[in-house]
């Protein structure tokens, strides 16, 4: 019996097509983006399975590397010039003979913002107006003019009288320094144990004053923030006649007053009285004396 072949026969399976994938598949130009395929068919033999990956399939935009049964990974960049729309993304070898798988990435181009600068607003030149000096307002100098009354008096008095001072019988003299500052005595006039107060005007700010008489220091204070000061006069001896007071602050300031000694109507009659009674007496004498001689 001849012998009989049997044949059996596997059915073929259809190849699938390669496939290709972005990650991310939409983006603005310069976007980094991954790419990964499988089923992409090699040339046995090949040894090198480097691939680039081609951006509308001219421009080479990354690379990836795969193996010998079709898969692979890789990474790309979306060109910068790239427009807005679809794009074809392409994989194939670089050496050897292989299939290409291809995928499509979608570019959003962001809109331009414009940005509108503000209008520049130009000064005219600055011209320098001329410069006018605040007026500059004098005081006129304070002179105080006091009459001094006449003074009668029985008691016959020795006036001494100091070789510095003035004629002038204001309550105030010139400064020994120019400027603004003056003194005042509060009275013109007065009688041993009186009290006298010195005020004045011109001193430097916080400045010591002292003030003297006859050689004497006759009051002390300070001068205030204004340099102005007040005072009380202090004499330890004092004699009739005319006085001259400075007080020294840095400058000299320079008053006058008038020392007197008054006489009451009482002392006049008193010794009127005492010169009466002499009269009286004497005359009695006298007539005794005469009354003797004619005995």
């Amino acid at each position: 019996m001849a012998g009989v072949t049997v044949l059996s026969t596997t059915p073929a399976v259809a190849q699938q097509p390669p496939v290709l994938s972005a990650n991310p598949s939409v983006g603005a130009p310069g976007t980094a983006f991954k790419v990964a395929w499988t089923g992409i068919y090699f040339d046995p033999d090949c040894t090198n399975f480097a691939m680039r990956v081609l951006w509308d399939g001219k421009t080479v935009v990354g690379s990836g590397t795969g193996g010998g049964r079709g898969t692979g990974s890789g990474s790309a960049t979306v060109p910068a010039n790239a427009t807005a729309g679809g794009h074809r993304v392409t994989v194939q070898a670089t050496s050897c003979q292989a299939g290409a798988a291809t995928t499509t990435f979608t570019v959003r181009v962001p809109p331009t913002t414009t940005t509108t600068q503000p209008p520049v607003t130009t000064r005219p030149p600055v011209t320098n107006p001329p410069v006018t000096n605040p007026p500059v307002t004098t005081r006129p100098p304070v002179i105080t003019t006091t009459t001094t009354p006449p003074v009668t008096t029985t008691t016959t008095t020795t006036t001494t009288t100091d070789s510095s001072t003035p004629s002038s019988s204001s309550t105030t003299d010139a400064l020994t320094n120019p400027g603004d500052g003056v003194l005042v005595l509060d009275k013109d006039n007065i009688q041993p144990g009186d009290d006298l107060t010195a005020t004045g005007t011109g001193c430097p700010k916080g400045a010591s004053v002292t003030l003297k008489s006859l050689g004497q220091d006759v009051g002390r204070t300070t001068a205030d923030e204004n340099g102005e000061f007040r005072s009380p006069v202090r004499f330890a001896n004092i004699e009739p006649g005319r006085h001259k007071v400075r007080a020294e602050c840095g400058i000299v300031l320079v008053g006058n007053v008038d020392v007197t000694l008054s006489s009451s109507s009482q002392g006049t009659t008193s010794t009127l009285v005492v010169l009466l009674f002499f009269l009286l007496v004497g005359a009695a004498m006298l007539r005794r004396q005469f009354s003797g001689l004619r005995r």
